[in-house]
């Protein structure tokens, strides 16, 4: 049984401006969880492992961030109002990238997960920085995969469009929910 709650998910391919995105609401007083993955490869980073070293195994990598999120949604309250940079769906299409079988954990965890809405982020120009490793080309793969996969779980989406001025995506967002 899916757990209705007060939260939204931003999310789309690498690039798309999430983070601005996330760190503009939490400025405006939001409530935000910031990218689970980030914050994975951030303590990894702290004890002296490499990017490379992080993605090596790249299941394992995926496996991790799924379990976090898994658990840090356990812990939060249904009724307040929460941004989420990035949802448990967001695993799923990630698995779709690689080709991988979809394990029991996964597909129980996107079956019970619930959002009030998604917003889904069309994405900028490509940009590589110290946590990503996906190419271009896996951007455009991502961002298709994030729509097909969040349609089928049947939680309301929403395309956000590019905007020359990035505080507008904010303000669109927030009108909407």
């Amino acid at each position: 049984m899916k757990s209705k709650n007060n939260w939204y998910v931003i999310t789309g391919a690498p690039s798309s401006g999430k983070t601005t995105l996330i760190k503009q609401l939490e400025e405006k007083g939001y409530y935000v969880i910031h990218e689970v993955a980030r914050e994975y490869i951030d303590k990894e980073m702290a004890k002296g492992k490499t990017i490379e070293e992080i993605r090596k195994n790249e299941r394992h990598f995926q496996d991790e961030v799924l379990k976090m999120k898994i658990d840090l949604e356990k812990k939060l309250s249904k009724n307040k109002i929460i941004f989420f940079d990035r949802g448990i769906p967001d695993s799923l299409a990630y698995y779709k990238l690689y080709g991988w079988k979809v394990s029991q954990d996964l597909q129980k965890a996107v079956d019970e997960c619930w959002y009030k809405k998604i917003f889904l982020l069309d994405f900028y120009d490509f940009k590589k920085d110290y946590a990503r490793t996906e190419s271009r080309e896996q951007q455009v793969k991502i961002h298709d995969l994030m729509e097909k996969t969040y349609r089928e779980t049947k939680i309301p989406l929403e395309i956000i469009p590019k905007m020359e001025i990035k505080e507008h995506r904010a303000k669109h967002i927030l009108k909407n929910l």
